[in-house]
Protein backbone atom coordinates (compact mmCIF):
# COMPACT_ATOMS: atom_id res chain seq x y z
CA UNK A 1 0.00 0.00 0.00
CA UNK A 2 1.29 3.46 -0.47
CA UNK A 3 1.64 4.38 3.34
CA UNK A 4 4.47 2.35 3.07
CA UNK A 5 5.74 3.15 -0.50
CA UNK A 6 5.64 7.35 0.70
CA UNK A 7 8.83 6.61 3.09
CA UNK A 8 10.81 6.21 -0.05
CA UNK A 9 9.45 8.84 -2.01
CA UNK A 10 11.85 11.28 -0.84
CA UNK A 11 14.53 9.31 -1.88
CA UNK A 12 13.57 9.40 -5.43
CA UNK A 13 14.96 11.86 -8.15
CA UNK A 14 12.52 13.24 -10.91
CA UNK A 15 14.54 13.92 -13.54
CA UNK A 16 13.52 17.75 -15.49
CA UNK A 17 10.89 17.45 -17.87
CA UNK A 18 11.48 19.41 -20.50
CA UNK A 19 10.11 19.93 -24.29
CA UNK A 20 11.74 18.24 -26.89
CA UNK A 21 11.82 19.85 -30.42
CA UNK A 22 10.14 17.23 -31.80
CA UNK A 23 7.47 17.32 -29.93
CA UNK A 24 6.87 20.98 -30.23
CA UNK A 25 7.07 20.50 -33.93
CA UNK A 26 4.94 17.69 -33.91
CA UNK A 27 1.85 20.17 -32.62
CA UNK A 28 -0.08 22.09 -34.97
CA UNK A 29 0.51 25.63 -33.99
CA UNK A 30 -3.33 26.21 -33.55
CA UNK A 31 -2.93 23.86 -30.02
CA UNK A 32 0.34 25.68 -28.58
CA UNK A 33 -1.10 29.02 -29.30
CA UNK A 34 -4.41 27.45 -27.75
CA UNK A 35 -2.98 25.46 -24.97
CA UNK A 36 0.43 26.03 -24.22
CA UNK A 37 3.54 24.19 -25.04
CA UNK A 38 2.99 20.19 -23.35
CA UNK A 39 5.17 18.48 -21.48
CA UNK A 40 7.52 16.06 -22.17
CA UNK A 41 5.58 12.67 -22.63
CA UNK A 42 7.39 9.85 -20.17
CA UNK A 43 8.05 6.77 -21.59
CA UNK A 44 7.84 2.98 -20.63
CA UNK A 45 6.15 1.06 -17.28
CA UNK A 46 5.02 3.89 -14.60
CA UNK A 47 7.81 4.62 -11.60
CA UNK A 48 7.08 1.56 -9.39
CA UNK A 49 6.36 3.37 -6.62
CA UNK A 50 3.88 5.85 -8.36
CA UNK A 51 2.09 2.41 -9.59
CA UNK A 52 1.69 1.35 -6.11
CA UNK A 53 0.20 4.93 -5.54
CA UNK A 54 -1.93 5.11 -8.37
CA UNK A 55 -3.50 1.45 -7.42
CA UNK A 56 -4.19 2.95 -4.13
CA UNK A 57 -5.87 5.72 -5.18
CA UNK A 58 -7.58 3.79 -7.70
CA UNK A 59 -9.28 1.58 -4.60
CA UNK A 60 -10.32 4.54 -3.02
CA UNK A 61 -12.14 5.94 -6.27
CA UNK A 62 -14.28 3.18 -5.68
CA UNK A 63 -14.89 3.43 -2.20
CA UNK A 64 -14.59 7.10 -1.51
CA UNK A 65 -16.79 6.85 1.56
CA UNK A 66 -14.26 5.00 3.54
CA UNK A 67 -11.94 8.01 2.49
CA UNK A 68 -10.62 11.24 4.18
CA UNK A 69 -9.64 14.55 2.94
CA UNK A 70 -6.49 14.21 5.61
CA UNK A 71 -5.49 10.74 4.29
CA UNK A 72 -3.20 12.39 1.15
CA UNK A 73 -0.15 10.22 0.65
CA UNK A 74 -1.15 8.80 -2.84
CA UNK A 75 -1.97 11.83 -3.58
CA UNK A 76 1.16 13.78 -3.04
CA UNK A 77 3.08 10.74 -4.38
CA UNK A 78 1.81 11.41 -7.82
CA UNK A 79 1.60 14.83 -7.80
CA UNK A 80 5.53 14.37 -6.95
CA UNK A 81 5.81 12.76 -10.42
CA UNK A 82 5.61 14.55 -12.97
CA UNK A 83 4.23 12.06 -15.19
CA UNK A 84 1.43 13.60 -17.28
CA UNK A 85 0.14 10.25 -17.99
CA UNK A 86 -1.59 9.35 -15.20
CA UNK A 87 -3.52 12.13 -15.66
CA UNK A 88 -6.07 10.21 -17.73
CA UNK A 89 -6.42 7.66 -14.68
CA UNK A 90 -7.39 10.64 -12.53
CA UNK A 91 -9.90 12.24 -14.58
CA UNK A 92 -11.44 8.86 -14.79
CA UNK A 93 -11.66 8.93 -11.58
CA UNK A 94 -13.56 12.22 -11.49
CA UNK A 95 -16.18 11.45 -14.01
CA UNK A 96 -17.53 9.04 -11.26
CA UNK A 97 -16.86 10.88 -8.46
CA UNK A 98 -19.19 11.94 -5.89
CA UNK A 99 -17.53 13.37 -2.81
CA UNK A 100 -16.83 16.92 -3.90
CA UNK A 101 -13.45 16.87 -1.78
CA UNK A 102 -12.56 13.62 -3.53
CA UNK A 103 -12.92 15.24 -6.99
CA UNK A 104 -10.90 18.96 -6.25
CA UNK A 105 -8.26 16.36 -4.45
CA UNK A 106 -7.75 14.49 -8.14
CA UNK A 107 -7.79 18.98 -9.31
CA UNK A 108 -4.95 19.49 -7.45
CA UNK A 109 -3.06 16.66 -8.15
CA UNK A 110 -3.63 17.38 -11.87
CA UNK A 111 -2.52 20.95 -11.01
CA UNK A 112 0.47 19.74 -9.39
CA UNK A 113 1.67 17.81 -12.28
CA UNK A 114 1.23 20.64 -15.01
CA UNK A 115 1.73 23.65 -12.98
CA UNK A 116 -1.25 25.10 -14.41
CA UNK A 117 -4.60 26.62 -12.31
CA UNK A 118 -8.25 25.00 -13.77
CA UNK A 119 -10.92 27.37 -13.44
CA UNK A 120 -13.65 25.78 -11.22
CA UNK A 121 -16.36 23.99 -12.46
CA UNK A 122 -14.84 23.79 -15.90
CA UNK A 123 -11.35 21.73 -14.66
CA UNK A 124 -12.51 18.19 -15.92
CA UNK A 125 -13.52 19.23 -19.20
CA UNK A 126 -10.38 21.46 -19.47
CA UNK A 127 -8.06 19.08 -18.87
CA UNK A 128 -9.17 16.43 -20.86
CA UNK A 129 -9.34 18.79 -23.53
CA UNK A 130 -5.60 19.90 -23.14
CA UNK A 131 -4.43 16.16 -22.97
CA UNK A 132 -6.17 15.52 -26.09
CA UNK A 133 -4.66 18.66 -27.82
CA UNK A 134 -1.21 17.67 -26.48
CA UNK A 135 -1.46 14.04 -27.74
CA UNK A 136 -0.46 12.76 -24.26
CA UNK A 137 -0.76 8.87 -24.58
CA UNK A 138 -2.07 6.35 -21.80
CA UNK A 139 0.69 4.62 -19.47
CA UNK A 140 1.24 0.94 -19.51
CA UNK A 141 -1.71 -1.27 -18.28
CA UNK A 142 -3.63 2.15 -18.08
CA UNK A 143 -6.40 -0.27 -19.27
CA UNK A 144 -6.65 -2.18 -16.02
CA UNK A 145 -7.21 0.71 -14.30
CA UNK A 146 -9.72 2.29 -16.72
CA UNK A 147 -11.40 -1.02 -16.52
CA UNK A 148 -12.18 -1.54 -12.72
CA UNK A 149 -12.89 2.30 -12.22
CA UNK A 150 -15.69 2.28 -15.12
CA UNK A 151 -16.72 -1.41 -14.32
CA UNK A 152 -17.86 -0.35 -10.96
CA UNK A 153 -20.15 1.85 -11.56
CA UNK A 154 -21.87 0.71 -15.19
CA UNK A 155 -22.67 -3.04 -15.03
CA UNK A 156 -23.02 -4.57 -18.74
CA UNK A 157 -19.44 -2.87 -19.49
CA UNK A 158 -17.30 -6.27 -18.45
CA UNK A 159 -17.04 -7.43 -21.36
CA UNK A 160 -16.64 -4.25 -23.47
CA UNK A 161 -13.20 -3.43 -21.87
CA UNK A 162 -10.62 -5.16 -23.40
CA UNK A 163 -7.57 -4.90 -25.70
CA UNK A 164 -7.54 -3.41 -29.13
CA UNK A 165 -7.03 -0.66 -31.72
CA UNK A 166 -8.73 1.67 -29.49
CA UNK A 167 -7.64 4.69 -27.29
CA UNK A 168 -9.38 3.88 -24.27
CA UNK A 169 -7.32 7.27 -22.65
CA UNK A 170 -10.09 8.90 -25.15
CA UNK A 171 -13.19 7.03 -23.69
CA UNK A 172 -15.28 8.77 -21.51
CA UNK A 173 -19.25 7.84 -19.98
CA UNK A 174 -21.99 9.79 -21.87
CA UNK A 175 -23.98 9.58 -18.67
CA UNK A 176 -26.32 6.62 -19.74
CA UNK A 177 -26.17 2.41 -19.34
CA UNK A 178 -25.31 0.29 -21.86
CA UNK A 179 -28.09 -0.76 -24.08
CA UNK A 180 -27.60 -4.92 -23.57
CA UNK A 181 -31.04 -6.25 -24.82
CA UNK A 182 -30.88 -8.94 -27.54
CA UNK A 183 -31.96 -8.60 -30.96
CA UNK A 184 -35.56 -7.72 -31.60
CA UNK A 185 -36.21 -7.22 -27.64
CA UNK A 186 -36.43 -3.66 -28.56
CA UNK A 187 -39.51 -3.21 -27.28
CA UNK A 188 -38.73 -4.10 -23.52
CA UNK A 189 -37.49 -0.90 -21.49
CA UNK A 190 -34.14 0.05 -20.03
CA UNK A 191 -32.17 2.22 -18.52
CA UNK A 192 -30.63 3.38 -21.83
CA UNK A 193 -30.65 5.22 -24.81
CA UNK A 194 -32.65 2.37 -26.65
CA UNK A 195 -32.13 1.08 -30.16
CA UNK A 196 -34.75 -0.29 -32.79
CA UNK A 197 -34.76 -3.34 -34.09
CA UNK A 198 -37.07 -3.75 -36.68
CA UNK A 199 -38.89 -0.40 -36.96
CA UNK A 200 -42.96 -0.19 -37.20
CA UNK A 201 -43.08 2.39 -40.60
CA UNK A 202 -45.92 3.75 -42.59
CA UNK A 203 -46.64 5.07 -45.92
CA UNK A 204 -46.11 8.84 -46.80
CA UNK A 205 -49.95 9.79 -46.95
CA UNK A 206 -50.14 7.95 -43.38
CA UNK A 207 -47.87 10.18 -41.77
CA UNK A 208 -49.77 13.19 -40.71
CA UNK A 209 -47.75 14.20 -37.71
CA UNK A 210 -45.00 15.05 -39.40
CA UNK A 211 -44.62 19.02 -40.93
CA UNK A 212 -42.85 19.54 -43.86
CA UNK A 213 -40.19 21.33 -42.65
CA UNK A 214 -39.08 18.52 -40.25
CA UNK A 215 -36.01 17.42 -40.37
CA UNK A 216 -35.53 13.70 -41.66
CA UNK A 217 -32.56 11.64 -42.74
CA UNK A 218 -33.43 9.98 -46.09
CA UNK A 219 -31.86 6.67 -47.01
CA UNK A 220 -32.88 5.03 -50.20
CA UNK A 221 -31.37 1.50 -51.35
CA UNK A 222 -32.09 -0.53 -54.42
CA UNK A 223 -35.26 2.18 -55.31
CA UNK A 224 -36.81 1.19 -51.73
CA UNK A 225 -37.03 4.54 -50.02
CA UNK A 226 -36.94 5.25 -45.94
CA UNK A 227 -37.38 8.28 -44.07
CA UNK A 228 -36.15 8.02 -40.13
CA UNK A 229 -37.37 11.51 -38.49
CA UNK A 230 -34.67 13.13 -36.62
CA UNK A 231 -37.37 13.53 -33.59
CA UNK A 232 -37.07 10.06 -33.52
CA UNK A 233 -33.45 9.38 -33.85
CA UNK A 234 -32.94 11.53 -31.26
CA UNK A 235 -34.43 9.28 -28.90
CA UNK A 236 -33.61 6.41 -30.01
CA UNK A 237 -29.64 6.90 -31.72
CA UNK A 238 -29.49 3.82 -33.28
CA UNK A 239 -32.33 1.53 -35.94
CA UNK A 240 -31.35 -1.83 -37.12
CA UNK A 241 -33.20 -2.35 -40.32
CA UNK A 242 -33.55 -3.80 -43.50
CA UNK A 243 -33.68 -1.89 -46.51
CA UNK A 244 -33.97 -2.74 -50.40
CA UNK A 245 -33.43 -6.09 -49.36
CA UNK A 246 -29.92 -5.74 -47.38
CA UNK A 247 -29.33 -5.31 -43.88
CA UNK A 248 -28.50 -2.05 -42.58
CA UNK A 249 -27.77 -0.03 -39.41
CA UNK A 250 -27.98 3.78 -38.86
CA UNK A 251 -26.57 5.20 -35.72
CA UNK A 252 -27.45 8.91 -34.73
CA UNK A 253 -24.91 10.76 -32.75
CA UNK A 254 -26.93 14.21 -31.55
CA UNK A 255 -23.81 15.45 -30.14
CA UNK A 256 -21.23 15.41 -32.92
CA UNK A 257 -24.67 15.74 -35.13
CA UNK A 258 -24.10 12.92 -37.95
CA UNK A 259 -26.43 10.25 -38.78
CA UNK A 260 -24.87 7.72 -40.73
CA UNK A 261 -25.62 4.02 -42.58
CA UNK A 262 -23.71 0.85 -42.76
CA UNK A 263 -24.92 -2.31 -44.38
CA UNK A 264 -24.47 -5.27 -41.91
CA UNK A 265 -25.08 -7.98 -44.21
CA UNK A 266 -22.40 -10.35 -46.20
CA UNK A 267 -20.19 -10.52 -43.47
CA UNK A 268 -17.18 -13.23 -43.49
CA UNK A 269 -18.03 -16.86 -43.55
CA UNK A 270 -19.60 -18.08 -40.26
CA UNK A 271 -20.00 -14.56 -38.66
CA UNK A 272 -23.73 -13.60 -38.15
CA UNK A 273 -25.41 -10.20 -38.97
CA UNK A 274 -23.80 -7.34 -35.98
CA UNK A 275 -26.60 -5.93 -34.00
CA UNK A 276 -25.40 -2.78 -33.37
CA UNK A 277 -26.37 -1.05 -29.43
CA UNK A 278 -25.22 1.86 -28.02
CA UNK A 279 -22.57 1.40 -25.53
CA UNK A 280 -23.11 4.66 -23.67
CA UNK A 281 -19.42 5.62 -24.02
CA UNK A 282 -17.76 8.39 -25.62
CA UNK A 283 -14.90 9.20 -27.91
CA UNK A 284 -13.99 12.53 -28.37
CA UNK A 285 -17.84 13.47 -28.03
CA UNK A 286 -18.54 10.75 -30.32
CA UNK A 287 -21.34 7.85 -29.81
CA UNK A 288 -19.45 4.64 -29.50
CA UNK A 289 -21.41 1.60 -30.71
CA UNK A 290 -21.05 -2.29 -29.93
CA UNK A 291 -22.09 -5.35 -31.55
CA UNK A 292 -24.84 -6.97 -28.60
CA UNK A 293 -23.85 -10.47 -30.68
CA UNK A 294 -20.20 -10.54 -29.96
CA UNK A 295 -19.52 -7.48 -27.94
CA UNK A 296 -16.94 -6.27 -30.54
CA UNK A 297 -17.05 -2.24 -29.73
CA UNK A 298 -17.09 0.32 -33.44
CA UNK A 299 -15.64 2.85 -34.02
CA UNK A 300 -19.11 4.66 -35.24
CA UNK A 301 -17.51 7.47 -37.19
CA UNK A 302 -15.67 5.22 -39.73
CA UNK A 303 -17.74 1.57 -38.85
CA UNK A 304 -14.59 -0.21 -38.07
CA UNK A 305 -14.09 -2.97 -35.37
CA UNK A 306 -11.80 -2.31 -32.86
CA UNK A 307 -12.29 -4.43 -30.24
CA UNK A 308 -13.66 -8.52 -29.87
CA UNK A 309 -13.89 -10.99 -32.76
CA UNK A 310 -14.95 -8.74 -35.50
CA UNK A 311 -11.82 -6.79 -34.77
CA UNK A 312 -10.08 -9.72 -34.89
CA UNK A 313 -11.86 -10.26 -38.52
CA UNK A 314 -10.66 -7.00 -39.22
CA UNK A 315 -14.78 -6.43 -39.86
CA UNK A 316 -15.26 -2.79 -41.96
CA UNK A 317 -18.78 -1.40 -42.33
CA UNK A 318 -19.76 -0.56 -45.81
CA UNK A 319 -20.62 2.77 -45.86
CA UNK A 320 -24.43 3.83 -47.37
CA UNK A 321 -25.49 7.69 -48.00
CA UNK A 322 -27.82 9.29 -45.82
CA UNK A 323 -29.41 12.75 -47.15
CA UNK A 324 -30.50 15.11 -43.98
CA UNK A 325 -33.53 16.86 -46.04
CA UNK A 326 -36.82 18.15 -44.83
CA UNK A 327 -39.89 15.60 -44.89
CA UNK A 328 -41.63 17.28 -47.47
CA UNK A 329 -39.10 17.67 -49.86
CA UNK A 330 -37.84 14.02 -49.16
CA UNK A 331 -41.87 12.88 -50.04
CA UNK A 332 -41.77 14.96 -53.37
CA UNK A 333 -38.88 13.04 -54.33
CA UNK A 334 -39.76 9.54 -53.00
CA UNK A 335 -43.79 9.67 -52.65
CA UNK A 336 -43.57 5.84 -52.15
CA UNK A 337 -41.30 6.25 -49.37
CA UNK A 338 -41.89 4.91 -46.21
CA UNK A 339 -41.03 6.34 -42.77
CA UNK A 340 -40.98 5.88 -39.28
CA UNK A 341 -44.17 6.01 -37.38
CA UNK A 342 -44.45 8.27 -34.41
CA UNK A 343 -45.07 5.94 -31.19
CA UNK A 344 -41.09 5.20 -31.72
CA UNK A 345 -41.01 8.77 -30.48
CA UNK A 346 -41.75 7.77 -27.11
CA UNK A 347 -44.39 10.79 -26.82
CA UNK A 348 -40.67 12.86 -26.77
CA UNK A 349 -39.89 15.61 -28.60
CA UNK A 350 -36.05 16.66 -28.56
CA UNK A 351 -34.26 18.81 -30.64
CA UNK A 352 -30.83 19.06 -28.96
CA UNK A 353 -28.64 21.12 -31.27
CA UNK A 354 -31.06 23.90 -30.81
CA UNK A 355 -31.08 23.48 -27.07
CA UNK A 356 -28.80 20.96 -24.86
CA UNK A 357 -25.87 21.57 -27.72
CA UNK A 358 -26.56 25.29 -28.38
CA UNK A 359 -23.71 26.49 -26.74
CA UNK A 360 -21.13 23.76 -28.01
CA UNK A 361 -19.97 20.12 -27.17
CA UNK A 362 -20.57 19.35 -23.49
CA UNK A 363 -18.38 16.50 -23.73
CA UNK A 364 -14.72 17.27 -24.08
CA UNK A 365 -13.34 16.71 -27.80
CA UNK A 366 -9.86 18.02 -27.51
CA UNK A 367 -8.76 20.50 -30.04
CA UNK A 368 -10.17 21.22 -33.26
CA UNK A 369 -8.85 22.08 -36.25
CA UNK A 370 -9.84 25.96 -36.75
CA UNK A 371 -10.57 26.26 -40.84
CA UNK A 372 -14.21 26.46 -39.71
CA UNK A 373 -16.47 26.46 -37.10
CA UNK A 374 -16.41 23.63 -34.62
CA UNK A 375 -19.90 23.19 -35.61
CA UNK A 376 -20.48 23.85 -38.88
CA UNK A 377 -22.40 21.13 -40.73
CA UNK A 378 -19.99 19.48 -43.78
CA UNK A 379 -20.86 16.97 -46.05
CA UNK A 380 -18.54 14.16 -45.96
CA UNK A 381 -16.85 12.22 -49.17
CA UNK A 382 -14.36 10.22 -49.46
CA UNK A 383 -13.32 10.75 -52.79
CA UNK A 384 -12.02 7.27 -55.40
CA UNK A 385 -8.16 8.41 -54.20
CA UNK A 386 -9.05 7.89 -50.55
CA UNK A 387 -8.50 11.82 -49.97
CA UNK A 388 -11.07 12.98 -47.34
CA UNK A 389 -13.14 16.42 -48.57
CA UNK A 390 -15.61 18.44 -46.03
CA UNK A 391 -18.03 20.52 -48.08
CA UNK A 392 -19.43 23.33 -45.80
CA UNK A 393 -23.03 22.41 -45.85
CA UNK A 394 -24.34 26.12 -46.48
CA UNK A 395 -21.70 27.30 -48.70
CA UNK A 396 -22.46 24.27 -50.99
CA UNK A 397 -26.08 24.64 -50.91
CA UNK A 398 -25.96 28.49 -51.86
CA UNK A 399 -23.53 27.88 -54.58
CA UNK A 400 -25.33 25.20 -56.13
CA UNK A 401 -28.54 27.53 -55.66
CA UNK A 402 -26.24 30.69 -57.66
CA UNK A 403 -26.04 27.85 -60.71
CA UNK A 404 -22.13 27.05 -59.81
CA UNK A 405 -20.41 23.46 -59.46
CA UNK A 406 -19.28 22.04 -56.38
CA UNK A 407 -16.94 19.61 -56.44
CA UNK A 408 -13.33 18.48 -55.81
CA UNK A 409 -10.94 15.81 -57.49
CA UNK A 410 -13.78 13.30 -58.59
CA UNK A 411 -16.58 13.97 -56.44
CA UNK A 412 -19.50 16.41 -57.45
CA UNK A 413 -22.13 17.59 -54.94
CA UNK A 414 -25.75 18.22 -56.26
CA UNK A 415 -28.86 19.36 -55.13
CA UNK A 416 -31.57 16.43 -53.91
CA UNK A 417 -34.54 16.71 -51.87
CA UNK A 418 -33.51 19.84 -49.72
CA UNK A 419 -30.09 18.16 -49.03
CA UNK A 420 -27.14 16.94 -50.85
CA UNK A 421 -26.30 14.12 -52.66
CA UNK A 422 -22.50 12.89 -54.06
CA UNK A 423 -22.13 11.86 -57.16
CA UNK A 424 -18.70 10.59 -59.17
CA UNK A 425 -18.13 12.28 -62.68
CA UNK A 426 -19.93 9.45 -64.31
CA UNK A 427 -22.85 9.47 -61.89
CA UNK A 428 -22.66 7.06 -59.78
CA UNK A 429 -23.53 7.54 -56.09
CA UNK A 430 -20.69 8.00 -53.65
CA UNK A 431 -21.21 7.42 -49.87
CA UNK A 432 -21.59 10.62 -47.93
CA UNK A 433 -23.41 12.08 -44.44
CA UNK A 434 -23.35 15.11 -42.70
CA UNK A 435 -21.85 16.10 -39.27
CA UNK A 436 -20.27 18.36 -37.35
CA UNK A 437 -16.72 19.74 -38.27
CA UNK A 438 -14.94 19.23 -35.11
CA UNK A 439 -16.61 15.34 -35.68
CA UNK A 440 -15.47 15.19 -39.27
CA UNK A 441 -12.32 16.17 -38.75
CA UNK A 442 -11.08 14.48 -36.24
CA UNK A 443 -11.39 11.48 -37.56
CA UNK A 444 -10.47 12.47 -40.88
CA UNK A 445 -7.19 14.71 -39.72
CA UNK A 446 -6.20 14.90 -43.04
CA UNK A 447 -9.60 16.25 -44.83
CA UNK A 448 -9.76 18.91 -47.84
CA UNK A 449 -12.08 21.30 -46.93
CA UNK A 450 -13.63 22.33 -50.53
CA UNK A 451 -13.95 26.18 -50.14
CA UNK A 452 -16.21 27.24 -53.55
CA UNK A 453 -13.31 28.66 -55.24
Amino acid sequence: MVRRSVLFAATLIFLPFLVSAEQRKALPDYVIAEYGVPPVIPSGSLDPIMAEALDDLVVIALNQSAWSPDDKAAFDVIAKSNDSRVIWTLTDMQRFSWRMEFHDALTQSVEDILQISFDDGQHREAIINRMIAWDIPAYPNYLEHKRSIFTNYIPGWEKLFVEGEIDWQLVDWGGVDIDARPYDATDDICHCIPAIDNPEVSSADAATWLADDDIIFGVEINGEARAYPRQIMEVREMVNDTLGGRDIALPYCSLCGAAQAYFTDRMPNGVARPVLRTSGLLIRSNKVMYDVETNSLFDTFLGTAVTGPLADLDVVLPPVTVITSTWGAWRDAFPETTVLVEELALGRDYNLRETRDARGPIFPIGDVDPRLPMQEDVVGVISSTGQPIAFPRSSAIAALKDGRSVEHIDVTLVLFADGLRALTADGQQVPSHEAYWFAWSQFYDDTIVWRGE
